[in-house]
């Protein structure tokens, strides 16, 4: 192990050891030379040594970085990262939530500690572990913990490195990567390769391709596939880490099979639990008001990730600055996600008719989604201007859900349509303003008739899988009217709703135009107070929420 380690250290360092050696004896030789020699000689030949030593050092130099760039890649040599290789400091105890993650995280750390014993027994060290999940969930992270814990190096590169127009250049850089991971492996036992982004240099190889452009990724891949396991001399212990967003099947094949990538962990987003950890964590970093709960703020971040929340917890001190506060409190935080998810709020001068259709406008939605709608509650409504629509009312799903019923896509339908029903019972006519919703709302109708059998005619399967020239014009013409006849069904119980409930409408449009903005306590003291109950008892955060489980479009775009 430790001639293993001075070999490292020459093959790491020995440019700098012969340039000291040489640079000595260079200044040694001639001062030893040159004392035997009279006072004028030497004189002499130290004066035309120190006239012509610039211009020396100059040509010299030019010389030696041309040479060393022409045998290092060239010019792209500037573009290439330099690798990092040292032990990170990251505990499995830093990384906040992730449960089931770190769980197999702490088995491949298990794995690698006791490879001596698992050679023993005829067995091979893991070769890849494929990290898979949205972004800013940690994947980066915890595979920093995997190589604290284990004890090992740890070599940080980006998939986008390996990519150039010179063919050849990015199968260079996988070689000189793994060939730096095989030295540290031999010094330290093994050594951990992370690639982030690997979607960009491990993307299915295209074989067919007119114009040769994907000659370059090809062959990167290939190298990445030899080195990881195929023709490669030794038995040195390097892992590969990979963490992608892509889904997998843009991977390549052969990069998956048993051998190369032999675990995946899934690092999906935290459950409430470990949303209540993170929470804990960040906001702890700033001064808060003590009274406000964590697990509110929890439950109010359904589907946020890691730096989701730490993004929130960030904006919202710097709101708390900006309105000279000494604290982080709840309204600073609502104020913040509003800000991240739906921008600056802007107040626009529109007329007192604008004002109050769109009032009554996202007064339609908030009844619907409030006493109607089977998953989502409405926690914040408003008619301030905020990124290009007019108003807005924020849903929040009132627990974590992996899939919508039929049930909850018509609510949704419902909810989308109710600000155009507002208008029409209103004022007899409709604005432009229902646009986004109809687009949302047409799509999620659609959708469920072509692709997930919801429709009530009898038509069962996933017609968007069949390419469009195979389905035949009759049977288009009933798919389409059949996702019409969803829309007018959802569109007459919507104005049943809100008929029924108008006095409610009244009272809500009123209240928006005279606050421009209620929240979720505000809602409730109104509903009560008019002899509605909240149709569930809850425990639910206070302040808006803008992320939505089953549209990208919130519901009240006007």
């Amino acid at each position: 192990m430790l001639l293993a380690k001075l070999r490292l250290f020459w093959q790491r360092n020995w440019i700098w050891i012969v340039m000291v050696v040489g640079i000595t004896v260079a200044f040694v030789l001639p001062i030893w030379y040159m004392a035997g020699m009279d006072e004028a000689t030497r004189k002499y030949i130290v004066g035309i040594n120190i006239g012509s030593l610039p211009w020396g050092i100059l040509n010299t130099a030019i010389f030696v970085g041309f040479l060393w760039l022409m045998q290092n890649g060239g010019f792209t040599r500037f573009k290439k990262a330099k690798l990092k290789a040292e032990l990170v400091d990251v505990r499995f105890s830093d990384v906040i939530g992730l449960t089931e993650a770190k769980r197999e995280a702490t088995e491949v750390v298990s794995l690698l500690k006791d490879r001596t014993r698992l050679k023993k027994i005829g067995g091979k060290i893991l070769r890849g572990v494929l990290m898979v999940g949205p972004p800013g969930c940690g994947k980066t992270m915890l595979a920093k913990a995997i190589a604290t814990e284990a004890r090992i190096p740890f070599l940080t590169v980006a998939g986008s490195e390996f990519v150039e127009i010179f063919v050849g250049v990015g199968a260079a850089r996988v070689r000189k990567l793994f060939k730096q991971a095989r030295q540290y492996s031999r010094a330290y036992g093994a050594a951990i390769i992370f690639i982030d982004e690997l979607d960009v240099v491990g993307r299915t190889r295209v074989f067919y391709d007119a114009f040769g452009g994907s000659s370059e990724g090809n062959s990167t891949l290939n190298q990445l596939l030899v080195e990881m396991d195929g023709l490669v001399e030794g038995d040195d212990h390097v892992v590969v880490i990979g963490a992608t967003n892509a889904a997998e099947d843009v991977l390549d094949a052969a990069l998956l099979r048993p051998g190369r990538f032999d675990r995946k962990i899934y690092v999906g987003r935290p459950n409430l639990e470990e949303r209540q950890k993170i929470f804990d964590y960040y906001i702890k970093k700033v001064q808060y008001d003590p009274q406000m709960e964590v697990g509110r703020l929890a439950r109010k971040a359904v589907y946020k990730t890691p730096a989701d929340i730490e993004n929130i917890i960030k904006e919202a001190a710097l709101i708390a600055t900006r309105n000279k506060k000494d604290v982080v409190g709840y309204k600073e935080i609502s104020s913040a996600i509003e800000r991240i998810e739906l921008g600056v709020a802007h107040r626009l001068n529109m007329t007192d008719h604008e004002k109050e259709a769109t009032a009554y406008h996202e007064a339609g939605h908030l009844i619907v989604l409030y006493l109607h709608h089977p998953t989502d509650d409405v926690f914040k409504a408003s008619i301030i201007q905020r990124g290009g629509a007019l108003g807005v009312v924020h849903p929040i799903p009132r627990e974590e859900l992996f899939t919508a019923d039929r049930n909850a896509m018509l609510g949704d339908i419902k909810v989308y349509l109710a600000g155009y029903v507002a208008e029409k019972l209103k004022y007899n006519v409709t604005s432009d303003g229902v646009s986004a919703d109809f687009t949302v709302a047409m799509n999620k109708a659609h959708t469920m008739v072509w692709r997930f059998g919801m429709g009530t005619n009898g038509y069962v399967g996933n017609f968007a899988a069949i390419p469009k020239e195979q389905i035949s014009e009759s049977l288009k013409e009933k798919l389409n009217l059949e996702t019409q006849e969803i829309l007018k069904i959802c569109l007459k119980e919507v104005e049943d709703i809100l008929k029924s409930e108008w006095t409610l409408v009244e009272l809500f449009a009123k209240e928006l135009i005279s606050k421009e903005e209620l929240d979720y306590d505000e809602i409730v003291s109104i509903f009560t107070a008019a002899g509605r109950q909240p149709p569930r008892l809850l425990h639910p955060p206070e302040g808006p929420i803008t992320d939505l489980s089953l549209s990208q479009l919130p519901p009240g775009s006007s």
